[in-house]
């Protein structure tokens, strides 16, 4: 690492193991460590032991800084001649406010890289046993933001479009507005029995995998005390769960019906050449 750059690195989605090697070896290297709440102690665990420590967590509705103030930080210590990592969950480009602080960076003349980390739609989903794309069910899957910037509600977002949508979308940081995510992709058109999961707390011993379809998932998310961080996937894609699940124990993935029964035929046809 050279002198007075600043390296915007993601953690993962709670895995230590899920974290890059390149992440793993700037954090052994560091100086000062910029970290969010959502990046899991054990990755913590990487850090240079003679590093400094910053918390700067945020959750909803109760900021610890101001991200303004995050990227003044972060610019101060890497003007002072330091090796700063500013460790985010998941990727730091993807609902992260990577992209802001880079900006800042570039702003303010302060050399950066982006180390990009799994984000939590393809880990979590991949930990409770749900292929985000899958040729028989689903060829697309669509990220949404659960949150959105101040005075841009989640009414903004076009619900007629989404909900004509035939793939997988899921909903990152849903859980506060699970129940109206949920009504407006009904009220739109998505069929009430749409398979949908919520995951709370994924890839960590914690994780909680509730299974149901977009009628029941807001009331089984309340029933199953499901709390932030968790994720909100709608789909075909959803069903698999029920047999993929290979993370959990056997039994941890709750539903209270039985899930259409899903086939697993084989897939003789010859895949597309790319190239």
């Amino acid at each position: 690492m050279s002198q007075s750059r600043v390296y915007l690195v993601g953690a993962g989605p709670g895995d230590p193991e899920l974290i890059t090697l390149k992440g793993k070896r700037v954090l052994e290297e560091a100086e000062v460590v910029i970290y969010d709440r959502l990046v899991g102690d054990g990755v913590l665990e990487f850090v240079n032991p003679q590093a400094e420590l910053v918390f700067v967590g945020k959750e909803s509705s109760n900021h610890s800084r101001a991200q303004e103030e995050i990227n003044r930080l972060i610019a101060t210590h890497a003007k002072r001649g330091k090796k700063v990592v500013r460790l985010k969950g998941g990727d730091p480009y993807i609902f992260g406010r990577g992209g802001e602080e880079a900006s800042y960076l570039f702003n303010e003349s302060i050399p950066f890289e982006v180390i990009p980390g799994v984000t939590a739609a393809s880990g979590v989903a991949a930990y409770a046993g749900i292929p985000l794309t899958d040729r028989r069910y689903s060829s697309a899957v669509t990220f949404i933001t659960g949150h959105r910037m101040k005075g841009e509600g989640i009414d903004n977002l076009n619900w007629g479009a989404l909900a004509e949508l035939n793939h997988t979308i899921v909903f990152y940081m849903g859980v506060a507005n699970i129940s109206e995510i949920t009504r407006k992709l009904t009220e739109n058109g998505r069929s009430s029995m749409t398979p949908a999961a919520i995951v709370s707390r994924g890839t960590t011993p914690e994780q909680k995998t509730v299974l149901g379809t977009l009628s029941n998932i807001s009331k089984k998310a309340f029933e199953n005390n499901v709390k932030p961080p968790a994720l909100l996937v709608v789909g075909e894609v959803v069903n698999l769960s029920a047999v993929l699940n290979w993370f959990e124990e056997s039994g941890n993935a709750l539903e209270d019906e039985p899930l259409e029964a899903v086939s697993f035929r084989m897939v003789t046809e010859k895949a597309p050449a790319f190239g």
